[in-house]
């Protein structure tokens, strides 16, 4: 069997591609083999061409018909009735399938003035579920391949991503978590109950110095989020004091005790996590006088500025980021802010991660969008207390929150992670970037095996999940210099309600290369987009894409490389700019030089 043009077109780049399918060698539905499916049904771009196409398939045809009228053969009129309803049959697939949407997109290359903080594209390790026992630290008996019990499979992945700095111990558990249970001796340190998160026993094995282990292995800066909720303030005194002086003074000889000479540099410290919450159910005023108090001894020991986080709002809480910002303003660095997608918008029921169908696309979109809304109102309030902007608007922790995979344990959060993710992950990365004069940094929730993680473990089986390969696509805007854009797109409307159908960001890297990320929102349809570069002149583009024919394809132990960033090339340079075609459901990072 050999393959033929059948009339099922799908729009790519610059012309009507048919869609091939198995068909017998000079036959097209009884028709003369010279009846060559491309004559009929692939269009060049000219009307001209498509006249010249129409105008020989109508002579031919006539001639066909003709040829049937005079035969008396049953077999050749029954032919030509099976002709006819193809013809029917590719005009209404035709009409169903509609081509690209039109967009337009202008960068302005020399105007570029505010820094992408590569903070932004920042993790989040929380003793929860599978993230941290299993996911990063297996123990150094572990026949799985480790660096003093970290997995070199996860570090060289996390490395590969660029991470730039990690969030731990939580999170809820951090404002239950002491830290002095977790050094000295492994063997000698107590047990605890991790009652936020599954009621498990954990031995604490993984404790200060193995996360600044992990932080080193990788590259990355450490984040340590400090115990306000059941700790006191000596308590987090001392494990500032532990981590970060140089001094002849109790906690560092403790240190030194541990094995550890010479202080870490811990730039990032949260004075406690989710207050509002499970961090202590506080006001934020009782909040506010608590933090000016902890905050106090969270000491700038010489060699080490420590950049101290507030814990912020609950979504659109912006009462708490009001009383925050006025009482304490001057006294944080950085202010906290979370927001979880939660496609359903019912926390009982969450909605199933792989299972989905458009419906459900376009709800998890819509609601990842909902943030754009609270990176203007948080920071509007910010503005009037900080109009210099010197406190960062701090989003650790974002991302999708889908019910658990059937047969987990609920309190593992353990969820698998499709392209769905990627487009919610590239969608929000871009409202980051647009905004970071004032965004200094966000944390995924979380790294490995919990909520929308970007890697997965099995015992000794890694993969890299879409959400991870974003991250790693989206490095190159890392400490790069946003170029305003602006960007007209056409809307995406599914059941009478309407998202952007594009998003995109442009940044100028240190090395002077022009980097455009663009995702298509669309699942069913490719975005034509024109670009026109304002102050630069492009002589060449390169491009990466992450896609798929099926929404809710991921990766699997079985098949880890199902989902991963391919080359592209559907964007050609132009005058003064470039054109592209973005794949429906797809992320695209372009190289222009």
């Amino acid at each position: 069997m050999m393959k033929r043009n059948l009339c099922i077109r799908r729009r790519t780049g610059r012309s009507f591609v048919p869609f091939h399918a198995a068909e017998p060698e000079g036959a097209f539905l009884g028709a003369p083999a010279s009846w060559s499916a491309p004559v009929l049904w692939r269009f060049g771009n000219s009307s001209r061409q498509r006249e010249s196409a129409r105008g020989l398939a109508h002579s031919r045809t006539l001639r066909f018909v003709e040829r049937f009228r005079r035969s008396r053969s049953i077999l050749d009129w029954q032919r030509l009735a099976l002709l006819v309803f193809a013809v029917f049959l590719h005009a209404a697939v035709v009409r169903a399938q509609p081509g690209p949407t039109t967009n337009s997109l202008v960068i302005h290359a020399d105007r570029g003035a505010d820094t992408i903080s590569r903070m932004i594209y920042g993790h989040f390790a929380e003793h929860l579920g599978r993230c941290i026992y299993e996911g990063i630290w297996v123990g150094e008996n572990s026949p799985i391949p480790n660096t003093r019990g970290i997995r070199n499979d996860v570090v060289a992945a996390l490395k590969k991503m660029k991470v730039p700095v990690l969030r731990w111990p939580g999170g809820c558990f951090a404002d239950e978590y002491h830290w002095k249970d977790g050094i000295g001796p492994r063997e000698q340190r107590p047990a605890m109950i991790n009652t936020h998160w599954g009621g498990v026993v954990e031995n604490n094995h993984f404790g200060t110095h193995e996360f600044l282990d992990l932080c080193e292995q990788v590259g990355c800066e450490p984040y340590v989020c400090g115990n306000v909720g059941s700790g006191s303030v000596q308590e987090m005194m001392e494990w500032v004091e532990y981590m970060t002086s140089d001094a002849d003074s109790p906690m560092a000889n403790l240190r030194r005790q541990n094995g550890r000479d010479k202080p870490w540099k811990v730039r990032y410290f949260g004075v406690g996590n989710e207050s509002w919450g499970c961090g202590g159910n506080m006001t934020p005023e009782f909040y506010a006088d608590n933090y000016r108090r902890y905050s106090t001894f969270v000491k700038h020991y010489p060699g080490n500025q420590v950049y101290r986080i507030a814990c912020g709002a609950n979504s659109a809480d912006y009462r708490w980021t009001e009383v925050l910002m006025e009482r304490v303003g001057r006294r944080m660095s950085g202010l906290s802010l979370h927001y979880y997608t939660v496609p359903s918008g019912d926390w009982g029921r969450k909605g199933s991660a792989t299972k989905f169908s458009e419906v459900e696309w376009h709800a998890t979109l819509r609601r990842a969008l909902e943030m754009e809304n609270l990176l203007e109102r948080h920071p509007a309030i910010m503005d009037k207390a900080d109009p210099a902007k010197r406190v960062g608007l701090i989003v650790d922790e974002w991302g999708t929150w889908y019910d658990v995979e059937p047969g987990t344990t609920p309190g593992f959060l353990y969820q698998q992670n499709t392209l769905r993710d990627a487009l919610v992950a590239a969608l929000t990365l871009h409202l980051f970037n647009a905004r970071c004069d004032r965004v200094k940094m966000a944390n995924i929730a979380q790294t490995v095996n919990v909520l929308q993680a970007v890697i997965l473990t099995d015992k000794e089986k890694m993969l890299v999940t879409p959400t991870g390969h974003v991250f790693e696509m989206f490095a190159v805007h890392h400490d790069a210099t946003l170029l305003p854009a602006e960007l007209q797109c056409e809307n995406y409307e599914f059941e009478q309600k309407v998202i952007p159908g594009v998003s995109a960001s442009a940044s100028r890297g240190q090395a002077g290369l022009i980097h455009v990320t663009l995702s298509n929102l669309n699942p069913t349809r490719p975005a034509a987009l024109t670009c026109e570069v304002r102050g630069a002149a492009p002589k060449g583009v390169a491009g990466r894409v992450l896609t798929a024919a099926d929404m809710t394809a991921h990766n699997t132990f079985e098949r880890p490389e199902t989902l991963k960033p391919e080359a592209f090339t559907a964007a050609q340079v132009t005058a003064g700019g470039f054109t592209v075609t973005l794949p429906p459901k797809s992320v695209v990072v372009l190289e222009l030089n």
